[in-house]
């Protein structure tokens, strides 16, 4: 018979504590709260350096910033709250900073008008409604149509008018865009693939081949 004690404890993170900086994980927690349990401060200045080193390679797009390194450390008294006593390269930041909340994003709550175009290309087409007439505005128009008529072919059909395009622009700028008349945009290569996101690049090749073999087949049958 199986011992409960021999069992082992699954922990789940809707059952623990907040992170305060969740894309650093709990592991980074975990070091930031032995490096407060240090007694002496020498000691854990020193560790406190290696957990930023740590927190660097988990988070390796922070070094684009100006200042990457103290913001390094001011995540690591984030973290570890007011009461981390270590000798730091940098300020800690006051403690008021670290109780702050951010700010909280605006999210549009506004539906996408045209799923396969993606509310990203309603933005654009909002920033262009905006610009004035002129031969920069018709340009990024037609690289705008160029693309969605891309987008468009990839989720729906295998064809698309130009005209179609322009009009979805013109309707989804709730006509604040008039397209210019003789507008084209550049022709579709025949070499062109729309594949969808995740689909294999060679699935195209593979039903090629898989026809040729079909045909040759047939030519080369002989009746006995």
């Amino acid at each position: 018979m199986e011992n409960p004690s021999d069992s082992v404890k699954l922990y789940y993170n809707t059952e623990m504590e907040k992170l305060a900086m969740p894309e650093y994980g709990r592991n980074v927690r975990r070091m930031v709260e032995t490096v407060k349990a240090i007694p002496d401060r020498a000691r854990r200045s020193e560790q406190a350096a290696a957990v930023v080193k740590v927190m660097e390679i988990l988070n390796p797009q922070v070094r684009q910033q100006e200042n990457y390194e103290q913001k390094l450390w001011d995540h690591l008294f984030f973290i570890a709250g007011p009461d981390l006593d270590i000798d730091s390269p940098y300020p800690a930041p006051e403690e008021k900073f670290l109780e702050t909340k951010p700010v909280p994003i605006p999210l549009k709550n506004k539906p996408v008008k045209a799923n396969h175009y993606g509310r990203n290309i309603e933005s654009i087409i909002d920033l262009i409604a905006s610009e004035p007439e002129g031969e920069e505005k018709t340009a990024m128009l037609r690289d705008l149509a160029t693309y969605m008529r891309q987008q468009y072919l990839i989720w729906n059909k295998d064809s698309v008018a130009d005209e179609t395009i322009f009009k979805d622009i013109e309707k989804l700028s709730d006509y604040r865009i008039r397209v210019p008349e003789g507008l084209q945009l550049s022709k579709i290569s025949f070499d062109a693939n729309f594949s969808r996101p995740g689909m294999s690049m060679n699935v195209g090749q593979a039903v090629s081949k898989k026809k040729d073999r079909k045909s040759y087949g047939r030519h080369n049958y002989k009746k006995k």
